[in-house]
């Protein structure tokens, strides 16, 4: 097995970060997040009549738009490598699993990241209106943060078993509805206490919600950290597979 050696892992992520913004893909997932949200906002969600100081409807839609943007940005990370045949050449090169899995990975977190800076502006808008809790928004970002965090690695994950763009955007899509939607049946039914807990604990959208409230729970922030380590590190077992396969 080939050593991790983390700048490599840098420069993969450099080269993807490129190929993101060279393609029309990426200014159309960020058009549309940035509208959505904001038409959820101002328009569904009536915030003005609200007359509340806080951003908490706004940051609550994020889990379902997620549904829709991760796959766009993770869907051809490895299917395009694997119909292309460049999957191959990666493999031969001398990077490590990590190396490769990493590079995708903060490659795709950094193009997250880079939409979720253009929502700034909004807050940094509102706050002139009302007295806003600037560690409270805080917050609300750094659980949209780790969230993506956790989406993109099962989407890299999901994005390698695919044999296409179209399928890793299709299973991407349906895997994340239900791990962030799952809790949604205990808040409709009258689950057993054991039965609800464990719902909710799968439940990405669950783990959020306590950030979207400005809380930072350890539990949570656990949570995602490790639910995307779990994920990077069955990715690097598939591409180990596959290489000696």
């Amino acid at each position: 097995m080939k050593k991790f050696i983390p700048y490599r892992a840098i420069k993969l992520a450099r080269k993807e970060v490129f190929q993101y913004l060279s393609a029309p893909a990426f200014y159309g997932a960020a058009v549309f997040f940035l509208l959505f949200c904001s038409i959820w906002l101002f328009y569904f969600q009536q915030y003005f009549v609200q007359d509340q100081a806080t951003l908490r409807p706004y940051f609550g839609i994020f889990p379902i738009i997620y549904i829709l943007i991760i796959p766009i940005i993770t869907m051809k990370s490895w299917a395009e490598e694997r119909k292309t045949g460049t999957i191959e050449l990666l493999l031969t090169m001398p990077f490590s699993e990590w190396d490769l899995v990493l590079g995708k990975f903060f490659g795709a977190l950094s193009v997250l990241g880079l939409i979720l800076l253009l929502t700034v502006p909004l807050p940094l808008t509102l706050m002139v209106l009302g007295s806003f809790d600037a560690g409270t928004i805080f917050c609300e970002y750094l659980g949209a943060l780790l969230l993506g965090a956790s989406s993109i690695s099962l989407g890299l994950l999901l994005s390698c078993l695919s044999k296409n763009q179209a399928g890793a955007f299709l299973g991407c899509a349906v895997v994340l509805m239900v791990v962030m939607l799952i809790n949604q049946i205990t808040m409709s039914f009258d689950l057993p206490f054991f039965l609800a807990r464990s719902i909710n604990f799968i439940s990405l959208a669950y783990h959020f919600e306590s950030f979207s409230k400005g809380l930072i729970d350890s539990r949570d922030l656990s949570f995602f950290v490790l639910s995307t380590a779990l994920f990077l590190f069955i990715n690097t077992r598939v591409i180990l597979y596959r290489k000696w396969s």
